[in-house]
């Protein structure tokens, strides 16, 4: 859509995002329950089908294992890497993957699959030795360091598994509930504002496009290669760092609170102090935000306040 079509489709988009509630919206209350039970229900499924394959292979090869331990083996696995995926939400937050920088996050990959690992077999084999002990009998995991390796081929696979879903999903959201981008110079002639402090933002969502002022984002927030733009209750993921997108605000309107926390002043509720010399910013949206001590004692007059 060309930059005018935009202009032009922007009052009939912002009525439609706020006649009736997207299907992002409608999803939201939902998001955590399905979010929770579909790692619940995958690692359940898989444990119950490994199990009765493991119990078939060892009735046709004459292993001799009784039906209960094939059981044991596969849900103290799933049990041990269910436990382990928030830690893969919170480790894909800090290394985010992307096609752009596979290459550059790979590595700390590699490594976060050596303790994803490490710390499933932990997890396993402790479940599988209180069972046991508990039927009076011993489990042997055998030569540590050797299983280890067999069981780290395995490993990599389910955690290369996991953080594709987890990312896959994430790309899926971004995009129903619409991505931002900065308006870009057109192919001839000035453009239409400074670039280098744009006035408008341009969202992209499921197949539309509108523009959004820079003056109605409420405040910003970091997370990994994209900055959260609040915006009338909707987040619109924008690719850039804090740092980056701050340079490009007005800062006689947008104040850094935070690391991660960018603020519009006239978005700003009130300021209550901490006892740690921190502070929490109440936003007329509801939302409480952290300032940290190290942002806030320079940011006292800006406030327009002594807290």
């Amino acid at each position: 859509m060309s930059r005018g079509g935009a202009v032009a489709a922007d009052s009939y988009n912002a009525r439609m995002e706020s006649s009736a509630p997207s299907l992002y919206q409608r999803y939201l209350p939902w998001r955590r329950s399905v979010e929770i039970g579909f790692w619940v229900a995958s690692y359940l499924v898989g444990a119950i089908a490994n199990s009765i394959t493991v119990n078939m292979d060892g009735r046709r090869l004459g292993l001799g294992f009784t039906a209960w331990q094939p059981a044991v083996w596969e849900s103290s696995s799933a049990l041990a890497a269910l436990v382990l995926v928030p830690a893969v939400v919170w480790f894909t937050r800090r290394y985010p993957l992307h096609p752009d920088n596979w290459r550059r996050v790979l590595p700390a990959h590699l490594l976060g699959s050596l303790a994803w690992s490490a710390l499933h077999v932990i997890g396993m084999v402790a479940v599988r030795k209180a069972i046991y002990a508990s039927q009076g009998q011993h489990y042997d995991f055998g030569v540590w360091w050797w299983e280890f390796g067999y069981e780290y081929l395995k490993d990599i696979r389910s955690y290369a598994g996991v953080v594709l879903t987890i990312e896959g999903y994430r790309f899926v959201m971004r995009r129903l509930q619409g991505e931002a981008s900065l308006l870009s110079a057109p192919d001839e002639g000035p453009p239409v504002e400074p670039l280098e402090r744009p006035e408008r933002f341009l969202i992209r969502k499921l197949g539309r496009e509108f523009l959004i002022a820079a003056d109605d984002i409420e405040w910003l927030q970091a997370s990994g290669n994209y900055v959260n733009l609040r915006v009338r209750g909707h987040d619109y993921p924008l690719r850039s760092t804090i740092a980056g997108i701050e340079a490009r605000l007005d800062p006689e309107r947008f104040v850094r609170v935070q690391r991660s926390y960018i603020v519009n002043l006239d978005e700003v509720a009130s300021i209550e102090p901490l006892d740690t010399g921190d502070a929490r910013v109440h936003m007329k949206d509801g939302a409480n935000l952290p300032c940290s001590r190290t942002y806030r004692g320079g940011q006292k007059q800006r406030f327009g306040t002594d807290a």
